[in-house]
């Protein structure tokens, strides 16, 4: 439970399965972050993030009627948005990063106490969730709208005032490797790749792995916007 004056975060569960809907609300529940509405589609998802403004919004992709890649931009002027979706598909996964998606989970892929800090942490802007086979997406989608990795320029670390350690931290991200896989690669505490990718995005000027891939792979010439 909170703490006297601390305040839950408050979450808007959008799904149009009714069954994953009440799963993800008992998850989020136990793990003391507060779900206070819940949507069927984008349209819904859109009425209920202005009426109860959330903290932070888990959107899935397919629903009938408004999808999640058609209220993911308008969403993401409201809050946070975290993708959870069964889909994988790399121009899907590019397209919800791009128009403002903070992070994107693949079902199956992430257990409970997973899914609650990625939404702590989300909220709190101290990392952008990604699973693995969205990493792998994003890095693809990005390689594909610059024609190929031979058209990508050779990522420069000192311009970007990495040092040689978070240099190779970030090859590793934009290879599309998780945080616990970046730990075994180099021998050292997750929490210590935390705080590596942390001042990653705090010298690239980002707030989302698709963002700092992105810059490290030469698609994106300034930080983007960042969104509330």
């Amino acid at each position: 439970m909170s703490g006297a004056g601390i305040r839950r975060v408050r979450a808007l569960v959008v799904d149009d399965n009714p069954v994953v809907r009440a799963g993800l609300v008992a998850l989020l529940e136990a793990g003391d972050v507060h779900v206070v509405g819940e949507a069927v589609d984008g349209d819904h998802a859109l009425e209920e993030a202005k009426r109860l403004r959330p903290d932070i919004v888990l959107l899935d992709v397919r629903m009938p009627g408004v999808d999640g890649l058609a209220a993911v931009a308008p969403l993401s002027a409201l809050a946070k948005v975290l993708m959870l979706s069964y889909d994988t598909d790399a121009e899907v996964i590019g397209t919800a990063i791009r128009d403002g998606a903070s992070g994107y989970l693949v079902h199956g892929s992430f257990a409970a106490e997973e899914l609650v800090a990625a939404v702590h942490d989300t909220v709190a802007g101290r990392a952008s969730p990604l699973s693995p086979a969205a990493s792998k997406a994003v890095v693809e989608a990005l390689r594909r709208a610059t024609g190929g990795a031979a058209a990508e320029p050779a990522p420069d670390r000192h311009a970007l005032g990495l040092s040689p350690r978070e240099a190779e931290v970030m090859e590793l991200i934009a290879r599309g490797h998780a945080n616990r896989e970046i730990a075994l690669a180099l021998v050292v505490s997750e929490n210590t790749v935390k705080n590596h990718v942390n001042r990653i995005f705090a010298k690239m000027g980002v707030r989302t792995r698709g963002a700092a891939i992105a810059r490290w792979l030469g698609t994106a010439g300034s930080p983007p916007s960042a969104h509330r």
